[in-house]
């Protein structure tokens, strides 16, 4: 991995993956207490930041997926982002899902064209189901985090952002580590000085509690509305990197969410996840320090259940 294969997914997804826009509001900054920008992934195509990575693994290796089939394992967002990139592309594509997956989710991915399958709640077993399944009928896996292209795809998002906002500060979420990995390849590249840091919630700490000891760190099932930090433990391939490059994990709090979800639909008219709304919440609580500084959120995602997007406008989370 290094900041050439970011710049080769650049030239595969050029024209296929949109150019996201940044948006900024001088309300969220005296709220942050900096300068804040957003980069606005959940209008990506597929709803998330994750059909980058997907694209480009699919991209880089079309004459074998095309031939075999491939499958991977997603709680949402990265099986949306693979089949979507799998009908362009003329691939046969699967899908391993959690039994609890959100309806909105699981209704994109068979909309475009792939089979579902449901396997447990956890990562670890939907991982290892794809993986036997891929060594019987030999089917191409393409992992949601832990592969290469993958990371070097999630890349090409801070890429984007350095090349438009000469920033102090970029926070990415953090489940598997894919985007967090990607966007602190580039930042290391494109301007040392800068800060990644990656996020998660208080009960999904598992990357936090691995930088703290230097070595991968497994938890239970996390419970919180973040779905796409619902990992046990940091990817094997993405956490030597981010614990190269990264500046550190920081965490907020599930009513931070919410709070985050809440002022980007009234001042902003932007949906996102509460996956998402972690980075905004990130700054918002100052759990990283802008003062005097400018920072870029990544809004990772906007495929969020429209009842419980509802909910949450109104209530506060239990």
């Amino acid at each position: 991995m290094n900041f050439d294969s970011i710049l080769a997914a650049a030239g595969r997804l050029r024209g296929v993956a949109h150019r996201t826009p940044i948006f900024h509001s001088r309300l969220l900054d005296e709220v942050c207490g900096g300068r804040v920008f957003l980069k606005a992934e959940n209008l990506q195509r597929g709803g998330a930041f994750k059909f980058r990575g997907a694209y480009n693994a699919l991209a880089a290796n079309l004459e074998a997926a095309k031939a075999r089939g491939v499958i991977t394992a997603s709680s949402g967002n990265h099986g949306g982002a693979l089949a979507l990139a799998s009908s362009i592309l003329g691939v046969r594509a699967t899908v391993v899902m959690p039994v609890d997956a959100p309806a909105v989710k699981e209704a994109a991915i068979r909309a475009y064209g792939a089979e579902v399958v449901k396997v447990g709640t956890t990562s670890e077993e939907r991982l290892r189901y794809a993986s036997e399944r891929a060594a019987r009928e030999g089917l191409l896996e393409i992992p949601p985090y832990d592969h290469p292209d993958v990371i070097a795809g999630q890349g090409t998002c801070a890429l984007e952002i350095h090349e438009e906002v000469k920033a102090d500060v970029v926070v990415a979420c953090c489940g598997g580590g894919g985007l967090l990995a990607g966007t602190a390849l580039a930042g290391a590249a494109l301007r040392p000085e800068c800060e990644t840091w990656g996020v998660e919630t208080e009960a999904a700490d598992d990357t936090r509690q691995s930088f703290a000891r230097r070595e991968r760190v497994k938890i239970a099932l996390p419970d919180t509305l973040a779905d796409g930090m619902r990992n046990l433990t940091p990817g094997a391939l993405t956490f030597p990197i981010n614990l190269a490059h990264a500046k550190g994990i920081a965490t907020v709090k599930e009513s931070d969410l919410v709070a985050a979800m809440r002022f980007l639909f009234s001042r902003l008219k932007l949906v996102i996840e509460p996956t998402a709304a972690a980075t905004v919440a990130t700054f918002m609580t100052r759990a990283v320090d802008l003062r005097g500084r400018t920072g870029v959120a990544v809004l990772s995602g906007g495929n969020v259940d429209p009842a419980l997007y509802a909910r949450l406008l109104i209530e506060s989370p239990t």
